[in-house]
């Protein structure tokens, strides 16, 4: 176990995800400096109860992810805009209100084998249904590309991604998070993403539907 700083936000941050966070309050500045100048990590944890800004601090959610500072660009009224990258999944044992922000006293929870057949076959069944939905969002904006060769190898690493790929809500997305066997994360992504594909097919198909019934009508 170990101490950490918590941002509590009305996000789900997956390992090996990036993140951008605008700081200005003055005890979010407080710990990002403190971070930044001992590099140590801060942990990004989806709120439970309470707001994510200018007011008492919050209830967290048990399970978050910590973060690890990439990049800091400070600001001329004093606040930063940073951006970090998800590192490993915690779970919260106790909470410290003694500082400005919050400190968790919290144990890691183990990614388990990525390379166990299972998880091994649960990630190639996903790998084909997150493809197919990035290339229905790719279809659906002319201003987007998708390359299926950029997608990771890696089994947890795909899982996470898609998780913070898709459009779910946010509670769905702590459920993600805190799934803790590998295997079971990617099989639940492949049902959220068989149902997403299916969602998205059928509003392009409206949208062309309604596309050319407006160019019958317009022409006759």
């Amino acid at each position: 176990m170990y101490r950490l700083p918590l941002f509590p936000l009305n996000t789900v941050l997956f390992p090996n995800m990036p993140i951008t966070l605008h700081i200005f309050e003055p005890r979010y500045k407080l710990m990002i400096e403190q971070c930044t100048q001992t590099e140590q990590p801060f942990g990004v944890v989806l709120i439970r109860e309470g707001r994510e800004a200018l007011g008492p601090l919050a209830e967290p959610h048990p399970v978050g992810c910590s973060a690890e500072i990439t990049d800091v660009e400070r600001l001329e009224d004093g606040g930063m805009n940073i951006v970090a990258v998800g590192r490993e999944r915690f779970r919260i044992v106790s909470l410290s209100r003694e500082l400005p922000y919050l400190v968790g006293t919290v144990e890691p929870l183990a990614p388990g084998d990525a390379q166990a057949p299972d998880v091994v076959q649960a990630s190639r069944q996903l790998r084909p249904w997150v493809e197919r939905y990035l290339a229905v969002l790719a279809r659906a904006s002319e201003s987007v590309t998708f390359d299926p060769a950029s997608l990771p190898e890696d089994p947890l690493t795909l899982g996470y991604l898609a998780a913070a790929l898709v459009q779910i809500p946010t509670e769905q997305k702590q459920t993600l998070l805190a799934t803790s066997e590998a295997a079971s994360l990617l099989a639940d992504m492949r049902a959220i993403y068989r149902r997403e594909v299916a969602l998205l097919d059928a509003i392009l198909e409206r949208d062309r539907a309604l596309a050319q019934a407006y160019r019958f009508f317009s022409t006759n």
